[in-house]
């Protein structure tokens, strides 16, 4: 019963913990000054293709993430570890609702969109750092890197950097293309998120102790 417990609490705190990253996501993304790097290409994807909102290209984003990993892992892969596919959803509408309510949050002047996007790292930051306190799952884009880090043998943290120069590059390219030359959507925010949210999470992390 006692275990029982902990794991809900456990559980409910990873959720919480979802749900305060999707709001620091939408703020960031009010700034309009680019975004994390592992939302990169679901920004880029929400800007040219408005019909799905940033949480809907979060879900598929995830979803492709996700299968990264089987391929990836192969028969390594483990069965539970689906359930990042529901979470991906609840992410995404924890984002949505995030816009929602950082809808009216003024953008008039530079320094307010700079604003945005430090309380926007510090809040997502502090959802990371519960996500990984609670220690039930893994996030999809954290799980992708571990799963390449366990199948090449190289530090996580190396596949980390990786992963984000690539999320980065390839938001880029996108924009490029789409908009004949043009970077949008990847700009200073994103580059202020890649090197001030671990910084950060190492900052909540000795808070939460």
């Amino acid at each position: 019963m006692k275990n029982k417990k902990q794991f809900l609490m456990r559980f409910f705190l990873f959720i919480l913990g979802l749900f305060i990253s999707g709001v620091g996501v939408a703020i960031t993304k009010r700034g309009e000054l680019g975004v994390s790097p592992v939302s990169s290409v679901a920004n880029i994807l929400s800007i040219r293709y408005s019909r799905l909102t940033l949480g809907n290209w979060l879900i598929i984003w995830n979803c492709v993430l996700i299968l990264g990993q089987v391929l990836v892992l192969g028969r390594r892969f483990k069965i539970w570890q689906l359930l990042q596919i529901p979470l991906s959803f609840l992410f995404g509408w924890f984002t949505d609702v995030g816009m929602s309510m950082a809808r009216t949050f003024p953008v008039d002047y530079y320094f307010e969109r700079c604003l945005w996007v430090v309380a926007g790292t510090l809040v997502l930051s502090f959802g990371i750092t519960m996500t990984v306190k609670a220690n039930v799952i893994m996030n999809s884009g954290e799980a992708f890197v571990k799963a390449v880090s366990d199948k090449t043998g190289r530090r996580f943290s190396t596949v980390k950097v990786i992963f984000d120069i690539t999320c980065v590059s390839l938001s880029v390219i996108l924009s490029l293309i789409f908009y004949k030359g043009r970077i949008l959507g990847t700009r200073e925010g994103t580059v202020f998120a890649a090197i001030m949210t671990g910084i950060f999470v190492k900052m909540w992390s000795r808070f939460y102790r």
